[in-house]
């Protein structure tokens, strides 16, 4: 589920940088939250339920 949402997050900003042109500091913003629920996606792992 943290996955999907980074990568919603990371086209969300693809779009922003490059089609919409959006406020400079919001495309920044969920570029990096993207990027942190990546790595900590990676560094929990899957947890067995």
């Amino acid at each position: 589920m943290l996955l999907t949402i980074a990568v919603i997050l990371f086209i969300l900003w693809l779009l922003g940088a490059f089609a919409f042109h959006v406020g400079g500091g919001l495309i920044h913003i969920l570029l990096v939250i993207a990027i942190i629920v990546v790595i900590w996606n990676f560094i929990a792992g899957r947890r067995a339920v």
